[in-house]
């Protein structure tokens, strides 16, 4: 055979087995079209509209019931402690010790005492109560979901840690529902209230970094110390069972914001990569006392984004190596840039390059450190008050960004404002979890990103923004 007709074969093979792939569900299927592999999007039943933009009627006093009381529900009671216009209706946990705890907090700052809950299923009983208008999930991620949408579906709103969602499957039900009952579904992603994100957000929105192109964000965080704290080893569990970025939403929260994700753009299409595990059996051997042979999270998986106005950006998660704790968080545009680590840097395009010698490779104009803190202070994000910020340091949570999140979240529910961050964020930055386990179960193929907003992202203008955080629609 010549060497012509056996590439030929050869593509023919190539070509003949990407349309055979051998899929997990019957939703998967391979995309002749650009060659990537599609899954579902479901229609909107009927009777629903979308949830962009969704306000709800005022509430005067906000009245909370938390569910999940370990390291972040307990972290979460004393903040909502301190914000106006709330009542601590209901505390619950499996552990009736933690409920316990979380009422000597409430005591501790002279409020009311909470009604107790404790039980596998006593979760339900504070979903059912008529007198509670937010329910605040902080439990272990295989829960999150399931009480969110019985929430929703007893008038509840709902605030959910993250990831709120873990599969395709729970991401559109979550969707469903809240565009159904006209529940606010909102993810509590606070990395996108962090200073240095909140700051650079409102420049890039102000143009000073020219047109974003190109953005990043990780969640590097070495969880040697932590692995035993968690419930029941839940959390290593979930890693030695699911490959793929299984908590992307740090990394991708804040830089979606300025790519303005479902507000005139939108994800398209991903390609995934894995390291082998590494580090992650030797965790479950040092636990269990035996060797572990199926341990199925990489010790790193990176993945690629492209989007449909043609940015991209690289997500990255690493919990299993000693490297510094890092988001990344980086803003690529045509005239500027800003990153967060290591070091905080403004990079923004000079005049006058005319006589730069080619060996000077450090000639931008990059502010850091004191310089860095003045540039930043001339563009405070318009919810940062000094007040607010003062109070928020104070009060804590992550150096005060946790308390800037729920502080918001309860004004906007005061006042009857569509939330900063909606149930379409929350589907687009969890649907990394599946989506790129897919990639990387089809030998790193490219994946289509559903359209969570069935189309209701061309209709949005521009500012989905931590600026105000209110939707523009066009005309």
């Amino acid at each position: 055979m010549k060497l012509p007709h056996i590439l030929m074969l050869a593509a023919a093979m190539t070509l003949a087995s990407i349309s055979t792939l051998s899929c997990k569900s019957a939703d998967e299927k391979a995309c002749c079209n650009k060659g990537a592999i599609e899954v579902a999007v479901p229609e909107r039943p009927a009777g629903q509209e979308t949830a962009l933009g969704m306000t709800a009627d005022p509430i005067e006093i906000v009245r909370v019931g938390f569910i999940g009381l370990g390291d972040r529900g307990t972290g979460a009671v004393p903040r909502y402690c301190h914000i106006p216009g709330v009542e601590i209706k209901a505390l619950c946990d499996v552990e009736p010790d933690r409920v316990e705890r979380s009422q000597q907090i409430l005591a501790y700052y002279n409020l009311p005492a909470a009604d107790s809950y404790s039980g596998p299923d006593a979760w339900k009983q504070v979903c059912e109560r008529e007198d509670i208008d937010l329910i605040y999930i902080c439990t272990d991620w295989i829960n999150h979901t399931p009480i969110a949408l019985y929430a929703m579906e007893h008038n509840k709103h709902v605030a959910i840690e993250v990831p709120a969602a873990t599969t395709l499957d729970e991401i559109w039900d979550l969707i469903n529902t809240s565009e159904r009952t006209r529940k606010h579904c909102m993810m509590l992603e606070n990395c996108v209230y962090d200073f240095f994100e909140m700051t650079a957000l409102k420049m890039a929105q102000e143009g000073l970094f020219g047109e974003i192109i190109h953005a990043e964000g990780a969640y590097q965080h070495n969880l040697d110390p932590y692995w035993k704290g968690y419930w029941h080893n839940w959390r290593l569990d979930f890693n030695h069972k699911n490959r793929g970025d299984v908590y992307p939403t740090h990394g991708i929260g804040p830089i979606c914001q300025a790519l303005n994700i479902h507000r005139g753009d939108r994800m398209m299409t991903l390609v995934s990569m894995d390291t082998d595990p590494f580090n992650g059996p030797k965790h479950v051997q040092a636990q269990t006392g035996e060797e572990c042979t199926d341990f199925k999270n990489g010790d790193q998986t990176c993945t690629l984004i492209r989007t449909e106005n043609g940015k991209t950006m690289l997500i990255e998660h690493d919990v299993m190596t000693p490297r510094p704790y890092s988001r990344m968080y980086q803003l690529v545009g045509t005239d500027g840039y800003a990153g967060k680590y290591p070091v905080g840097q403004i990079c923004l395009r000079t005049e006058g390059h005319e006589n730069v010698a080619y060996d000077n490779l450090g000639g931008e104009l990059v502010y850091m450190y004191g310089d860095l803190d003045a540039l930043m202070a001339q563009h405070r994000s318009d919810i940062l008050t000094p007040e607010l910020e003062t109070l928020a340091k104070q009060v804590g949570g992550h150096g005060g960004m946790d308390f800037i999140m729920d502080y918001r979240l309860i004004y906007c529910l005061q006042n009857g404002l569509p939330l900063d961050m909606d149930v379409y964020d929350l589907a687009e930055w969890c649907c990394l979890g599946e989506l790129s386990r897919i990639s990387l179960e089809h030998g790193n193929m490219p994946v289509a990103v559903p359209d969570f907003t069935r189309g209701a992202w061309k209709d949005a203008e521009g500012k989905a923004v931590i600026n105000g955080f209110h939707y523009a629609f066009a005309e």
